[in-house]
Parts: structure tokens; sequence; C-alpha cells
């Protein structure tokens, strides 16, 4: 039911995409203006407009039905239960890390009265 559930938002959302580019650009927000488009056809501008926009708020509405719905179901499948709990594995405990001994140094013992620093660069 979820697979069905979620093909069918798929195709409502490429419906949805494609409904939206079809419709022609009143405001001329790119610059194109209003103007342009094709002169003759079934259908004048404006009808199809009012198409258009009946189109989009169909699948707008049935876009967010179907979002909702599937939240619904991805809700109930949850059960308030881990992803670890779920699968019936038992969760990683963390390492421990060994104590190092009181007194031990970190740095490798140093060869006699040799400084640290590294020789100066000579020519």
């Amino acid at each position: 039911m979820e697979n069905v559930l979620l093909i069918v938002h798929l195709i409502l959302a490429l419906c949805l995409i494609g409904v939206v580019l079809l419709q022609r650009s009143e405001g001329g927000g790119l610059g194109i203006g209003s103007g342009g488009g094709g002169g003759g056809g079934v259908m004048s501008g404006r009808a199809a407009a009012t198409a258009l926009g009946k189109l989009t708020w169909l699948f707008a509405i049935a876009f967010i039905a179907t979002s909702i719905a599937l939240t619904v179901i991805a809700a109930q499948k949850s059960s308030g239960a881990s992803v670890i709990d779920q699968l019936g594995a038992t969760p990683v405990e963390e390492e421990t890390i060994p104590a190092i001994p009181a007194g031990s140094d970190l740095l490798p013992p140093s060869t006699g009265d040799v400084s640290l620093t590294p020789p100066a660069a000579t020519e």
C-alpha cells in the first residue's frame, strides 16, 4: 500500500511541475512579459489559463493529501521503537581506553643529554 501511494505521489509531483511550467507568466517576472504565445487554438488564452489553474489546484490538493497519507503510514510503522530494536541486534558498547600507568611519559626516551630541538640549518 505504501509503495503504491508513493508512486502516485511521485506521479502527482511530476504532473504538478508540468502544469505549473505550462502556465503563462502574468507578471513578467523574468522580463518576458505576458505577451507572446500562439494566437489561435481550440481554447482561448483566458480559458486555457483557467483550466490550467484548476488543474494545478487539483494536483496540489492531491499532492498534499498523499503527503499526509504517507506521513500517517510512516508514523504507524515507526511504533516508537528504534531501528536497532527492529533489527533485533544488540547495541554496540563503547570501547574502553586502557589506562596509562602513573608516571609514564608519552614521549620517546631521550638518548643522553640531547636537546629536543632540531639542529640549526647550515649552509
